[in-house]
């Protein structure tokens, strides 16, 4: 997989860096796209010190000019463009009678328009390149089956299998393959604003939250982000090419269908 790119937003810590990481392994050069641009960087001198390519870019996803922007920017800097992760994403907990307005759009603004930015300027991307791409969705197993306190986050991921699975068929004539990956509870910084606010919503002290989720993991253990960025890796991989319109399961065991 020598010289070929891969984009990957909100990639300057957990499941996103690890993902970046293991692309460059493999071969990829990467843009480590993310808010935090100062996170990125780091992401982005660990995978040059060892010997990759990468390079880092501030990016807002929400903001459809800014994504347009950071991908032609990686295409200039890194010569083609091949991968998109659109891995950036949010998870406040709320229970439905406490929903707000704000909060729906706070949340659908990242975790789908995000998405669906992202996977425009891919497009745009591989026709400019005249060849085909993949583009990988973050999901979540909250996108198969909801999750108590987090309506808003799980019907954000049940819409990103939606779109994962309607660009599927729109893109396939152009060569485009569109599929999406769906952990369970991994060792984050964004798991563990979850376990917070789960735990303080019931009284109880930090890490209940965990404890209570936990207990649906078949594997019998938390999952590491080094796990989700295997699967990834296989999706942006050719021994993917034959798969579209998939939501792949890496969560240990929590969701089976």
């Amino acid at each position: 997989m020598k010289n070929r790119v891969a984009f990957v937003t909100g990639a300057g810590q957990g499941i996103g860096a690890a993902i970046a990481i293991r692309l460059a392994k493999d071969g990829f050069a990467v843009a480590i796209a993310d808010f935090n641009v100062e996170t990125a960087q780091h992401v982005a001198d660990e995978i040059v010190r060892s010997g990759g390519k990468a390079i880092a870019l501030r990016v807002d996803v929400t903001q459809r000019e800014q994504v347009f922007h950071a991908v032609d920017e990686a295409r200039l800097v890194l010569g083609d463009f091949n991968v998109i992760v659109n891995n950036a994403g949010i998870a406040p907990t709320t229970p439905i009678a406490d929903i707000t307005e704000e909060i729906i759009d706070k949340v659908y603004d990242v975790n789908v328009k995000g998405v669906i930015w992202g996977m425009q300027a891919a497009i745009s991307a591989f026709v400019a390149e005249k060849h085909g791409g993949k583009i990988i969705n973050a999901c979540s197993q909250a996108g198969h089956v909801g999750n108590p306190d987090l309506a808003v986050y799980s019907s954000s991921k049940f819409a990103v299998r939606g779109l994962t699975q309607t660009a599927a068929k729109d893109l396939a004539n152009l060569g485009i393959t569109v599929n999406s990956f769906c952990p369970g509870i991994v060792k984050t910084p964004m798991w563990e604003s979850i376990d917070r606010q789960i735990s303080q919503a019931a009284g109880e002290p930090a890490g209940f939250g965990t404890q209570e989720f936990a207990k649906r993991i078949t594997l019998g253990r938390l999952s590491e982000p080094e796990d989700v960025a295997a699967c990834v890796a296989f999706l942006a991989g050719p021994d993917s090419n034959y798969m579209t319109g998939q939501s792949l399961l890496i969560d240990g065991g929590m969701v089976f269908n």
